[in-house]
């Protein structure tokens, strides 16, 4: 069973660095029926870097894997996740975990990884939009005016002209947010860039 190392070097986590177990793809995958036994995998580039051991039970998923945090010893970890369930709108039930950390009990769709499985809030994450700088939002919305422009992506490519079709008003307004977002984007970077090259002594 491969295993899952806690703990990660520099600056706070996120949602998008933790490994999650998402109950809604287990239940669409039909493994919340007593006595499922399956191994739920993580993979980069196409090579498994994790892996957890799950078996449901009425009511609860048993989870099985090995941690460790910041190059420490290996720990087995075992322990039940509760499933509580609703009513959905159009009949049927939903699944939720309820987060197995001491003293929460939240009803929650994610589980993200750490020593233990737990809800964002036990493990105190933000969503990757919250800890992005302002520069970093401003050219992710210049990018978002790109993609409806048909441009290629990426604030230092050249802007192209007018799709086909679209008013030259429309053209024209998403034209100036673009710049200004650009703008923005660059500005940031820049001041970035001066206080790394002022820590470096450069």
């Amino acid at each position: 069973m491969g295993g899952y190392s806690s703990g990660r070097h520099g600056g706070k986590r996120t949602t998008n660095d933790m490994h999650v177990l998402d109950i809604r793809k287990i239940a669409r995958s039909g493994l919340l029926k007593p006595g499922c036994s399956f191994s739920w995998q993580w993979t980069r580039g196409g090579e498994k870097i994790a892996s957890i051991g799950l078996r449901t039970e009425t009511d609860r998923v048993v989870l099985d894997y090995r941690s460790r945090s910041n190059g420490d010893e290996w720990q087995d970890m075992h322990y039940p996740v509760y499933l509580a369930w609703s009513g959905c709108n159009y009949g049927g039930q939903r699944a939720w975990w309820l987060c197995p950390a001491a003293g929460c009990a939240r009803r929650v769709a994610v589980l993200f990884g750490g020593k233990v499985y737990a809800c964002r809030h036990c493990h105190q994450l933000a969503y990757r939009t919250q800890r992005e700088q302002d520069y970093d939002r401003a050219s992710s919305r210049a990018d978002t005016i790109r993609k409806r422009l048909g441009w290629e992506a990426g604030i230092l490519n050249l802007p192209r002209g007018k799709p086909k079709g679209m008013h030259w008003r429309t053209f024209e307004r998403l034209q100036a947010a673009h710049d200004a977002h650009t703008n923005q984007a660059l500005a940031g970077m820049a001041a970035k860039l001066g206080i790394l090259r002022g820590r470096l002594g450069l």
